[in-house]
């Protein structure tokens, strides 16, 4: 009989308990992003090449059989997560015969309430089962009353605009994204669409160069564990204080983002005389699947580390996070852009293989960008069966020789950002709160007194 105090998940019917055999769909054909992210496991074998997230909730863990039955039947919504690359020089996602919900789904069971952090950073570094792409765990023992559920997948399964989608299709409530697509393009505009996709790579190229050589010495001898950071700020008020400059939530992020990293250079005795952070950028049609692989493009931006404050621990200067914020929004306010848009959609869709791989693998070196910074819309409400999803944590892809990685979730009522980084970074657990600081410091500079 199940356990009285465990939640009651929705309940499929004996048949759909496991997932169901289909007649197989056709073979999905994988795309340039997808192969280079592949290549590049090929590459360096040693290096993690998998993101995710983690969703904190309030309730009674289910059993780990219960929640295995649960994802087996969700998964119908989610083909890409039961098929595998197979084939040549031409991959293609086809369903995997010998798919087992098993040995996705895991459990981590802390040892008192005392044992939560290291059961979340046992999740987060268990290595996925032999030819899996993707991984669940339960974490749990800490608490009879909150659990969280961690997600991670190989990067050249998804992007962070298809993880959403399988976190609205496990836990949300349906919700449609909020991604930016550009609008329908007609046919006379191609040969300027042409020459704006080869003006912007270009430039990102050009600057990619540029920098190199201006990367900080290393600030830690990496350990080879993650660790997760967390904090949180209201989505109104990042909004409310986008908006009073022309700009959008995430531009101040950015700014915060630049804010903290002042502080903190100055308290870990890391002196950074450049941070680059690498956006990832949806560049998906209005007609193309979320559900399947990569249609990212990576973005170099410099990050107003330097901003000059009065204050001799670079904090507390009102005048300076402002004009930290007017500097990030002058790219991307281009970003935001018809031109800028549809140029970096048609790069990410004609490329081939080849530039696809060098420019990623370019833009991912830490002689290019030291920070990986992401941010995605994820739902308003979750819940799994009767318990609610409180919070959430995008868990970013942490290149070898960055910084740390870091996260923006926009879920409910909140921003949530999220630090991952090496266990041996120094002081990585004051970035959240310093981040929390910058942009309550934004807020105070932006109201009118």
């Amino acid at each position: 009989m199940p356990d009285p105090e465990q939640p009651t998940l929705p309940a499929p019917s004996d048949r759909s308990a496991r997932p169901p055999r289909r007649i197989p769909a056709p073979r999905h054909p994988t795309h340039a992003v997808d192969r280079a992210f592949l290549e590049l496991e090929r590459r360096r074998p040693d290096v993690r090449w998998d993101a995710g997230g983690v969703a904190y909730l309030s309730g009674p863990p289910p059993a780990l059989a219960d929640l295995r039955a649960y994802v087996g039947h969700r998964l119908g919504a989610l083909p890409l997560l039961t098929s595998r690359v197979e084939g040549g020089r031409r991959p293609r996602w086809q369903p995997a015969g010998d798919f087992a919900v098993d040995r996705h789904v895991h459990e981590v069971v802390a040892d008192g309430p005392d044992g939560w952090d290291r059961a979340l950073h046992t999740a987060l570094n268990a290595p996925f089962a032999p030819g899996s792409y993707w991984g669940i765990w339960l974490i749990h023992g800490h608490d009879p009353d909150a659990y969280a559920v961690c997600y991670r997948f190989h990067h050249a399964c998804q992007d962070g605009s298809a993880a959403a989608m399988t976190f609205r299709a496990m836990l949300g409530e349906g919700e449609p994204s909020a991604r930016p697509v550009p609008g329908r393009s007609r046919p006379s505009g191609v040969p300027r669409r042409a020459g704006a996709a080869v003006a912007l790579a270009t430039r990102f190229v050009a600057g990619s160069f540029a920098v190199r050589g201006h990367r900080p010495d290393v600030a830690f001898a990496p350990s080879g564990e993650r660790r997760l950071w967390r904090g949180r700020a209201p989505v109104d008020t990042l909004r409310r204080i986008g908006a009073g400059r022309g700009g959008s939530a995430h531009d101040v992020h950015l700014a915060a983002l630049a804010g903290a990293l002042s502080v903190w250079s100055a308290r870990a005795g890391v002196p950074l005389p450049r941070v680059t952070a690498v956006l990832p950028v949806d560049a998906r049609r209005a007609d193309e699947e979320q559900t399947w692989g990569n249609r990212c493009f990576a973005m170099p931006l410099d990050l107003p580390v330097r901003t000059r404050s009065r204050h001799p621990d670079a904090s507390g200067d009102g005048e300076a996070s402002l004009r930290r914020l007017d500097q990030v929004m002058a790219t991307t306010r281009k970003l935001r852009g018809e031109t800028w848009r549809q140029a970096i959609q048609d790069l990410v869709r004609f490329m081939p293989d080849g530039p696809t791989e060098w420019y990623l693998r370019r833009m991912l070196s830490p002689r290019v960008t030291n920070v990986m910074a992401t941010s995605m819309p994820l739902a308003d409400k979750g819940s799994l069966g009767e318990t609610q999803v409180t919070g959430t944590a995008l868990l970013p892809l942490l290149v070898p020789g960055h910084l740390f990685a870091v996260g923006l979730s926009f879920f409910g009522d909140w921003a949530e950002v999220s630090f991952v980084a090496d266990r041996a970074l120094p002081l990585g657990e004051l970035l959240p709160e310093l981040w929390e600081r910058a942009v309550e410091e934004l807020k105070e500079s932006s109201t009118p007194t």
